[in-house]
């Protein structure tokens, strides 16, 4: 007798149901294009950068106007034989103190960072602990209170500094040094102890290891904090209004915000176009710099590697 095996009944299909849509079917389907979510990221983008544009376009306007459009001319930037940044020697004083200070205060603060975070990185113990927590202070103190603070010691203290470009750069050291700190001791965190003590174990001493091993894995986070810190420096304006002397060291910022209520021309536009493509320009010199120098490396990756995130 053999026994037979019945197949067991189809199950009905389940009834048609409602499709789902907004929250739920997020959380049905959470691999679903984000639609929402890119609107909003595409909006907060126009809102951030059409103002930006604009200002730009009109460093171009060939009148006066800063917003009635005339014409297409770079007399702001050159062509006017006084009031353009290139003959104006207010805004050509201001455009070469902030590069003058970005150039410095950036090859200070960086190499600073850097040995700053290879030293806590290796030291252990209460005391190092504390210090890293003070350094970290100037992520939450507020820069007008430092301003404030430097001021008073600049002015009232007898110390061979004065108000200019000397304090400028004091007090912009003093509040970037936190981020290539921070930067680069997350790089050191992602790469760990273990390639340093495989190339000790392998014959090199602590400072070959450091040099040929760890620094060129620190490539990323030096070169993001080379940019962040150019381009938060050329961007100020608390420190460096309090710690202004004469106007020969009021930067850019300084400049506009006393030029804003007199009438200002296109050439304020121009000024500040100026300083936002000597920004994209370290932002572009430094990538390049970045794939340059890792171009031998198999796992090199892109942008984000570069922002100090790999």
């Amino acid at each position: 007798m053999t026994a037979t095996l019945e197949r067991p009944a189809a199950v009905p299909p389940a009834p048609h149901s409602r499709r789902l849509r907004g929250p739920v079917a997020w959380f049905r389907d959470p691999w679903r294009p984000p639609r929402v979510l890119a609107l909003v990221t595409v909006l907060y983008l126009a809102w951030s950068l059409l103002p930006v544009a604009i200002a730009v376009l009109f460093s171009f306007n060939d009148g006066r106007s800063r917003t009635v459009w005339q014409g297409f001319s770079t007399r702001w930037y050159w062509g006017d034989p006084v009031r353009s940044v290139w003959h104006d020697a207010t805004l050509h004083t201001a455009l070469t103190q902030t590069l003058k200070l970005g150039i410095v205060v950036t090859l200070i603060t960086v190499p600073l960072g850097l040995a700053m975070a290879i030293g806590m990185d290796r030291w252990r113990g209460r005391l190092p602990a504390t210090a890293n927590m003070l350094t970290l202070v100037s992520f939450v103190l507020p820069e007008t209170l430092l301003a404030v603070a430097l001021l008073f010691v600049i002015t009232t203290v007898a110390l061979p500094v004065t108000l200019g470009t000397t304090s400028q750069v004091l007090g912009l050291v003093t509040f970037q040094l936190s981020y290539p700190y921070v930067l680069i001791r997350a790089r050191l965190a992602t790469i760990g102890p273990a390639y340093e003590e495989a190339a000790v174990d392998l014959g090199a001493s602590p400072f070959d290891a450091l040099r040929r091993v760890i620094l060129p894995m620190l490539v990323p986070a030096i070169f993001a904090s080379v940019v962040l810190v150019f381009a938060d420096v050329i961007d100020d304006f608390v420190l460096v209004r309090y710690l202004s002397g004469d106007s020969s060291s009021e930067p850019v910022s300084v400049k506009i915000y006393n030029t804003a209520r007199s009438a200002p021309t296109p050439a304020i536009n121009a000024l500040a176009s100026l300083l936002l493509f000597a920004s994209l320009l370290v932002v572009t010199l430094g990538y390049l710099a970045y794939r340059w120098t890792t171009r031998h490396d198999p796992n090199r990756a892109g942008v984000d590697t570069f922002a100090g995130e790999g």
